[in-house]
């Protein structure tokens, strides 16, 4: 069976690692949706940064899930991090942990960009990654690498919160029609031995393709892929 980066267990704190020409958009959106069609009974939380109320929920949309329907019942908490204080967002999050919640935050380089120093970030983010633990909630942090196989020191200090690493990257040869990019996935300094899923080098990373409603994972030389 073909890795794809949907395939994580639930309760691990999650680092995506993405670059200019490979966003990682895709996994942010299909784990909404799927966490929506697979546990239906539990709270996703979105830290929306630098993607657009309207973008997420076209998105999901095209995949049969309405997220304005999960903001009206209570299934879906959609926090505008750019206009509040790193104090009150994690305010609002503590009372919305509980086992089984999913915790996307999008992004930490654009809150870097803007202006938050990155001590206060790192502090936030090591504050809900102990919640998350506590409340057995999952918790994904996307970080973009601005400059190819140089991480910056957000991106160390944040390996150090995280269980996995999954790290995409754009071809070397460059985009092509049949493949948009490749995903390895990484063992972060928190990861347990007992963890099931094993770690896939930059040598054998999967390839994937997008399409209108999400992505397809093949192993290299396979671009028919599967789901």
């Amino acid at each position: 069976m073909v890795f794809s980066p949907l395939d994580l267990p639930p309760g691990v704190i999650q680092l995506i690692t993405d670059e200019l020409a490979s966003p990682a958009d895709y996994i942010l959106h299909q784990l909404v949706i799927s966490h929506s069609k697979e546990q239906k009974h539990s709270k996703r939380i979105i830290l929306s940064v630098s993607q657009a109320w309207a973008r997420w929920q076209a998105i999901a949309l095209k995949n049969s899930v309405n997220l304005t329907q999960q903001k009206a019942s209570g299934s879906l908490l959609f926090i505008d991090v750019g206009i509040m204080t790193l104090k009150q967002v994690y305010r609002d999050i503590v009372d919305n942990l509980s086992p089984g919640v999913l915790v996307i935050l999008d992004d930490v380089s654009t809150l870097e960009w803007t202006g938050t120093p990155v001590l206060d970030i790192v502090r936030f983010c090591r504050a809900l990654r102990a919640q998350c633990l506590k409340s057995q909630a999952t918790l994904v942090i996307r970080h973009h690498i601005t400059v190819p196989d140089s991480p910056d020191q957000l991106f160390q200090d944040l390996l150090q919160l995280a269980t996995y690493h999954v790290d995409v990257k754009a071809l070397s040869s460059g985009r092509s029609g049949a493949v948009s990019g490749e995903v390895a996935l990484h063992l972060a300094p928190n990861a347990s031995p007992t963890l099931p899923i094993r770690p896939i080098p930059r040598s054998r990373a999967v390839q994937y393709r997008l399409t209108d409603s999400g992505a397809v994972f093949f192993e290299r030389g396979n671009s028919r892929g599967v789901l």
